[in-house]
């Protein structure tokens, strides 16, 4: 909380001396420090923007770290290989916020890309950030796995939960649970097919499934998989509670994981846009290079405290 107000504190301060400043030069002329001025309100105004941005992540959660899992639809090769540049273009963009990515499982595509992935992204207001991703995403281009370069779409869903911290309750019986220990397959070297050190967590009343095999250690595995089967039942849990309080309100609300939220067009013109909230670009390869604040930013200002 300190931080947050010596952050206002600071922003109010340059904007006394930028109106002193303003008294100064409507007193006497001085084009280089109108220049100055011009860039310092400039500055003020980007700064105040990024302050009002994190009072709007305000929700329960929105602080912790997030888990982000990525699963393409059908299509095959293409599908896979889409999901996989999503992949790509959130590393690149927690790398960017200053994030750590740590890839908790990974499996990969029989040719090309991956059938799925979970990250858990750790860093302040992760969750309250990627919140906003969660969705179909479309991708529209020239297949580079057709040889008679047709024109292909392709679709991926991308799920956001936040971790949840130990003072969360969620009870979790062991008799509930169905442990496997199986090799870990895929990239990683062959140290990671020497012993069973991957683990499967399946949860028998609700059917959610997690597994993790990023690790070495079976007990690492283990500890990463409770921590993502936690944070998944939470999630069930207060989805079901919503869709209760739905009925008996009498709404009929839609899953937003099931919603495409944007489409990526590379053909025939380059176009991103977010179905949301209308925001575009063209600039499709710093769009998949992880500049994707702009969307973001648009949809958390257009919920604020969703």
């Amino acid at each position: 909380m300190e931080e947050d107000v010596e952050a206002w504190n600071r922003l109010e301060s340059r904007f006394t001396d930028a109106e002193v400043m303003l008294e100064l030069l409507e007193e006497e002329e001085d084009e280089e420090a109108a220049r100055e001025l011009k860039e310092e309100v400039e500055a003020i105004s980007q700064d105040l923007d990024k302050l009002e941005l994190k009072l709007m992540l305000g929700g329960k959660h929105d602080r912790n770290n997030a888990i982000l899992s990525i699963h393409p639809g059908a299509g095959g090769t293409e599908s896979q290989d889409w999901a996989s540049m999503l992949l790509r273009m959130y590393q690149r963009w927690a790398e960017r916020k200053g994030y750590k990515v740590e890839v908790l499982d990974l499996l990969p595509g029989d040719e090309a890309g991956i059938k799925s992935v979970t990250l858990l992204v750790s860093g302040d207001y992760a969750y309250g950030y990627l919140k906003a991703e969660s969705g179909v995403h479309r991708l529209v281009r020239i297949s580079p796995f057709d040889a008679n370069k047709r024109r292909h779409t392709s679709f991926a869903s991308v799920s956001v939960i936040p971790e949840i911290e130990d003072e969360v309750d969620v009870e979790i019986k062991d008799e509930d649970l169905r442990i496997d220990t199986f090799r870990a397959g895929g990239p990683g070297g062959q140290h990671v097919n020497r012993t069973d050190s991957a683990v499967r967590i399946v949860h028998l009343p609700t059917g959610i499934t997690v597994q993790c095999q990023s690790e070495r250690s079976q007990h690492r595995n283990r500890e990463l998989a409770m921590k993502v089967l936690k944070a998944r039942l939470y999630e069930y849990y207060r989805q079901k509670q919503e869709e209760e309080l739905a009925k008996l309100r009498g709404e009929r609300k839609d899953i937003a994981f099931g919603n495409q939220i944007r489409s990526y067009v590379f053909h025939p013109y380059k176009l991103v846009k977010d179905l949301r909230t209308g925001v575009e670009t063209g600039n499709v390869d710093a769009v998949m290079d992880g500049e994707i604040d702009m969307f973001i930013e648009a949809y958390l200002k257009g919920n604020i405290g969703g």
